[in-house]
């Protein structure tokens, strides 16, 4: 799915918004929120497809929004509330890189100590890398991958967590280790298996448990989502990356959980947010010192060294587990994440004491950006631009450029082409290194293509004309994808598969055994 209109925009006015937003400041009383931000939520969920959005501002410690808007699931009248789980995907990364700070801070683990002194059998492609890289490496997405590299093998998947980190030795680095930034989810699974490690045997999920959600109060957070879908109040996850909107499968992350598989609500959010804006304390109690957290918002990584052209911010910096940047003078803090159907953020800014958590169930849309930006205007004396009517307007014309390529796939095969060798010419297993077998039968007039280590998961392949095929995964997230077989004669040598840019951008190859 395409995000890439999150970053940029085009000026939109509000009037009366406008007006509105003209005399706010910085005080705990904040006119936008009182006056204008239920209508604007509710236009802007309209606008953008948003079954359900659930919110929650904290000022000065004390929390002055926290509320749900539109349903649960789609057609039904169960409306989102405060309580209504979501799945929180990258932000639970900050749980992570805070248990790993809190660890380092009472000398059990060293941030800065090679890896290998408690995983003795890490390693990453590189020889020189694998000797120099550090548990802070693990957070700080130092490793020179591209973005989201080697997510089609774990994604979703049934390895189990040290399978995984075994195999990022077979993840080739496309840039320089410490040099080029790209965002790693392997990283966090390997800094999470640092904790049982260092603990004696305490796992990630035992340790987030113990030292955050029970200190805090976080009695609806879960750090496994097996069971997720059969809880009360949970939000539905939908899509419409590839047609209309769509309800789309959970997401099971227990085997990459410290990268991404927490849930929970903006309830639960307010006493994390409160926890981080208070330096470590909640309800007059040290949870967590205050080094430590101040370990996670420090800069390991520089993202990003350039003035936007859209938002008042020079620089962006990624600490562990949590973006840091400038905005109109103050340092802001945050993360977003993004599961199958669910996209959400994170924010807080200290020195306004300031925090916002926005839970959404519509993965193709930038609302939940969009309204973080606009609150951020309103606290920060931003002069006021209607963020989402901005992005809205960035995004149309981005679209009306591009050719659907889903519609454009479907063209190809309503031609009837004929494949230049029988369809049982395609039929075998096929390996990658890194992801592992895959087997392709024939179906009548498809082939299908069966993912053992991805339980459920099939794609169905249609000719089109060449060698390609279209590829049509069972599960929706993956996508609707061409795929291309390398043929020598009537030999059929190779496939190569892409799947969804939310999973990777970069396809897989699949040499036939």
């Amino acid at each position: 799915m395409n995000f890439s209109f999150l970053r940029t925009g085009l000026v939109a006015s509000g009037l009366l918004l406008g007006v509105m937003a003209q005399a706010q400041n910085t005080s705990t009383t904040n006119q936008f929120v009182t006056d204008s931000l239920d209508s604007y939520i509710r236009r802007g969920m309209r606008q953008w497809q948003v079954p359900g959005l659930a919110i929650v501002v904290v000022k000065d410690g004390k929390v002055v929004v926290q509320k749900g808007y539109g349903v649960r699931e789609v057609g039904k009248p169960e409306p989102v509330d405060a309580n209504t789980l979501f799945m929180i995907a990258s932000n639970t990364k900050l749980f992570t890189g805070t248990a790993l700070a809190k660890l380092d801070g009472e000398k059990k683990i060293n941030l800065d100590e090679k890896v290998t002194k408690y995983l003795p059998d890490y390693r990453l492609y590189d020889s020189v890398a694998s000797q120099m890289v550090t548990v802070r490496d693990l957070m700080s997405h130092h490793f020179g991958f591209k973005t989201f590299q080697g997510d089609f093998s774990f994604f979703k998947s049934n390895l189990e967590r040290g399978e995984i980190v075994r195999r990022m030795r077979l993840m080739k680095p496309g840039g320089q280790f410490r040099r080029e930034y790209g965002y790693s989810n392997s990283g966090f699974v390997a800094a999470g298996e640092v904790i049982p490690a260092a603990t004696g045997g305490t796992s990630w999920e035992n340790y987030v448990q113990q030292n955050f959600l029970q200190p805090l109060g976080m009695s609806n957070t879960y750090v496994s989502v097996t069971g997720f879908a059969q809880r009360s109040n949970i939000a539905y996850a939908y899509s419409n990356t590839f047609g209309p909107l769509a309800k789309v499968p959970f997401d099971n992350w227990d085997n990459i959980a410290p990268c991404g598989g927490m849930a929970s609500n903006v309830t639960d959010l307010g006493k994390w947010l409160r926890f981080q804006l208070d330096s470590g304390r909640y309800e007059g109690r040290q949870v967590v010192p205050w080094a430590a957290l101040r370990e996670t918002r420090d800069a390991n990584t520089v993202v990003r060294s350039r003035k936007s052209a859209v938002f008042p911010t020079n620089f962006v910096t990624y600490g562990l587990g949590l973006v840091a940047a400038d905005y109109n003078g103050k340092q802001i803090f945050w993360h977003t994440g993004g599961a199958s159907g669910q996209v959400s953020n994170v924010c807080f800014v200290p020195e306004a004491g300031l925090g916002i958590a926005i839970l959404t169930n519509n993965d193709n849309q930038s609302f939940y950006e969009l309204l973080r930006y606009q609150l951020l205007d309103s606290y920060l004396g931003v002069p006021y631009v209607d963020r989402s009517a901005q992005g809205l307007k960035r995004k149309q014309q981005y679209e009306a450029t591009q050719v659907d390529p889903t519609k454009a796939l479907a063209d190809r095969v309503a031609k009837k082409n004929k494949p230049a060798l029988p369809l049982n010419a395609y039929v075998g297993e096929f390996e990658n290194k890194l992801f592992g077998h895959i087997t392709i039968s024939q179906k009548g007039k498809q082939l299908l293509i069966q993912f053992p280590t991805h339980p459920g998961l099939t794609a169905t392949l249609d000719y089109m004309d060449g060698q390609e095929f279209r590829t049509t995964y069972s599960d929706l997230v993956f996508g609707v994808m061409p795929a291309k077989f390398e043929v020598e004669g009537n030999k059929v040598k190779s496939v190569e598969l892409r799947v969804n840019d939310y999973v990777e951008y970069d396809p897989y190859v699949f040499g036939k055994l």
